[in-house]
Order: C-alpha cells, then sequence, then structure tokens
C-alpha cells in the first residue's frame, strides 16, 4: 500500500483525486484550508478507513512539515493552490503565497523528510497566448498573469530541488478542465460550468471576446486518473506533460453542443476581454502519452452529458 499525501485535497481536482487513489487501494492523507475546497466534494472520501483530513493551510510551514514528518508519505500530490487568473492580477501578493511559496514549503518537506516523489498541479497558463496550435511542451513560455508566472517558477523550483536532492518531481500541466464539483459562483470557476449555472437559472451568460476564442476541454476524470498514474507510475524521472485530450473548442460552439440539450435558451452577450485571457489553447498530448502511457479518455459531448445529468440541468 502506497502513502500518499495530496494538498487542495477539497478541492474540484483534488476530491477526484483522493476517490481514484482510495479506489486503487492506496492509503491517502488529505490537507485543505477550505478556502475554495468543499468537505462535501470528500464526503465518500471520510467513509474509508484509509483516508485521514488535515485542516490547515500548506503555506503554515512549520504545521505542514510537521505532518509530513509524521505520515513520511512515498508521494506528495500537491494541488493546494490560488487557481483564479483574475485574483492572482487583483491580488499578487495572495498569488506569490498560495502558489510559488506553498510550492517551496511543500519541495522543502520532501526534502527533509526523504519524500521520493512530488507530482505538481501545473498550469497552460505557463505558455501565455502561443502563436502555434497545438501547443508542445517546449513551447516558449509567456504567461500573461501572475498565476502563469508562478505555476512556471514553481516548476522550476521544483526542478531544482529535484536536481540537488535526489527527488523526482513530474509537473502536469492542466488545460481547461471540467466537470463535476466545479462550483459556478466561485472566482476561479470554468465556462462550462458557469453556462449550466446560467441554463439553471434560466439567464443569459457574459462571453469575454468574441467566443471564438477557443480551449482544450478535459475531463477531471482524466485528470484525476494522469494525476494517479502520475503519482504510482514506477521509475518515472522528472519532467513535465501536457494534460490535454489535443482538441480545440470555441466558446461558442461550446454553448452551442450544451443548447442542444436545454428547452430554453438566452441569448449570449459579449463583454470585451479580460487581462490574462488567452486567445486560443490546445495542447498536444503526445509527451503524456509517451512518457506516462496516458491519453484522456472521454470525449467533450459524452463528458457534457454526464455533467448536465448530475447537475440536473
Amino acid at each position: 500500500m502506497v502513502k500518499i499525501l495530496v494538498t487542495g485535497a477539497a478541492g474540484f481536482i483534488g476530491s477526484h483525486t483522493v476517490d481514484q487513489l482510495l479506489a486503487a487501494g492506496h492509503a491517502v492523507w488529505g490537507i485543505d484550508n477550505f478556502r475554495t475546497g468543499r468537505r462535501e466534494n470528500l464526503a465518500e472520501a471520510l467513509r474509508h478507513k484509509t483516508f485521514i483530513l488535515h485542516e490547515f493551510d500548506v503555506t503554515e510551514e512549520s504545521e505542514f512539515v510537521k505532518v509530513v514528518g509524521e505520515i513520511r508519505p512515498d508521494i506528495i500530490i500537491h494541488l493546494a493552490a490560488l487557481v483564479s487568473v483574475p485574483e492572482s492580477i487583483a491580488n499578487p501578493a495572495l498569488n506569490d503565497r498560495f502558489n510559488l511559496q506553498a510550492t517551496r514549503i511543500v519541495a522543502e518537506a520532501a526534502r527533509r523528510h526523504q519524500v521520493p516523489r512530488i507530482v505538481f498541479a501545473s498550469s497552460a497558463a505557463v505558455y501565455g497566448d502561443p502563436a502555434v496550435c497545438p501547443i508542445l511542451e517546449d513551447t516558449p513560455k509567456q504567461p500573461l498573469s501572475p498565476y502563469g508566472s508562478a505555476k512556471l517558477a514553481s516548476e522550476k523550483l521544483l526542478f531544482d530541488y529535484a536536481a540537488k536532492y535526489g527527488l523526482t518531481a513530474y509537473c502536469l500541466r492542466y488545460f481547461n478542465v471540467y466537470g463535476p464539483r466545479q462550483d459556478p459562483r466561485s472566482p476561479y470557476s470554468g465556462v462550462i460550468s458557469i453556462f449550466l449555472d446560467c441554463f439553471k437559472r434560466n439567464t443569459a451568460p457574459t462571453i469575454y471576446g468574441d467566443g471564438e476564442q477557443t480551449r482544450d476541454f478535459v475531463s477531471v476524470h482524466d485528470v484525476a486518473r494522469a494525476n494517479v498514474i502520475a503519482a504510482t507510475r514506477e521509475g518515472p524521472r522528472s519532467g513535465v506533460v501536457n494534460i490535454c485530450t489535443g482538441r480545440a473548442t470555441s466558446i461558442n460552439e461550446l454553448w452551442c453542443l450544451l443548447s442542444q440539450y436545454q428547452p430554453k435558451v438566452s441569448q449570449l452577450s459579449y463583454a470585451p476581454l479580460r487581462p490574462g485571457d488567452v486567445r486560443h489553447s490546445c495542447g498536444s498530448p503526445e509527451a503524456a502519452r509517451g512518457d506516462l502511457g496516458f491519453s484522456a479518455a472521454t470525449d467533450l459531448a459524452v463528458g457534457l452529458v454526464e455533467l448536465q445529468e448530475a447537475a440536473g440541468t
């Protein structure tokens, strides 16, 4: 039985990751400060004898180092973060604390207590608005927000620790993640959950830009599975891969896909692009397929039907 510590365990991606780890038979410890995570996301996990939840902030360094020392995990999956691009722009100090400082604390705790592997939730935001799609892992990095910059700096920090102290750092650059438990009312919510909430309330969503911007939408079930593979696969070396589908979908196209299941649809409204928004984003899944043996398995149309059924729209 592998011992795995998950930061941000009660979050959207974290809770799905915890569920899949427990289903695979691993012993899991979760940490969450519940700033954006929700206890109900862990309702199933909390019934497991092999799951223990700690409620505190990862940036409470002494407490985090103490818990790591007590658990002596085989792997840390570091998902806790400030994940709102607009909030990172409005409050760069908070972004620095919850993203870059938190990663440093995780890396230092792993060094002190000889944790051999860290899996890190990075982001396609590190690329900024690249001129070419699909985006490869070696595409030039030009983040457009403090959030993207902190993710890129966190990757470098982890690779530095890996090189100096002999641990493995595996960074997963998530593209646009969607699925159950994504809160449409939160400032960091994805466009899909916002659209579904508008259907439920019979209101018109606002599209920032002309709606022709594209995204690579990947199911949270697939993202959680990638986390589990990166954590438990034997013999990985430090590295970075995109977690994506390789398929681009425009926001207008997404609205049409969702609207076909709705008896009544409001007209879209449009507003100027927000600072930090990118025009096109579609990743190459080839490195993840080769390095991890991972490929996204959930077709967007199928995932949207599942999500609408779960949301009751």
